[in-house]
């Protein structure tokens, strides 16, 4: 038995969990952080506001798209897999 073969599934398993399990996660986090480094303070009659600058709103809300998204995958494959699957090509 060839080691790479019985090695094969386990990396497989691996990288999902790696992707899905702390990716995630983490893409969320980053999100969360660019709302907080883009902040500004802007003074608008006379009171001191803070505001998000256009770019850290579109970085995370990119974030946040692209979190969404797999989430939504991954309830449309727990409903229906038999469908979902073979439509992404991985079925």
């Amino acid at each position: 038995m060839d080691f790479f073969t019985v090695i094969e599934p386990i990396w497989k398993v691996l990288a999902v969990g790696l992707l899905l399990g702390a990716g995630l996660p983490a893409l969320f986090a980053l999100g969360v952080r660019f709302l907080d480094i883009g902040r500004v303070p802007a003074t608008v009659d006379g009171h001191t506001r803070v505001g998000t600058t256009s770019v850290a709103k579109i970085a995370a809300g990119s974030c946040f798209l692209v979190v969404a998204l797999v989430i939504a995958l991954g309830l449309a494959v727990l409903i229906d897999s038999k469908a979902v699957l073979p439509a992404i090509g991985l079925g």
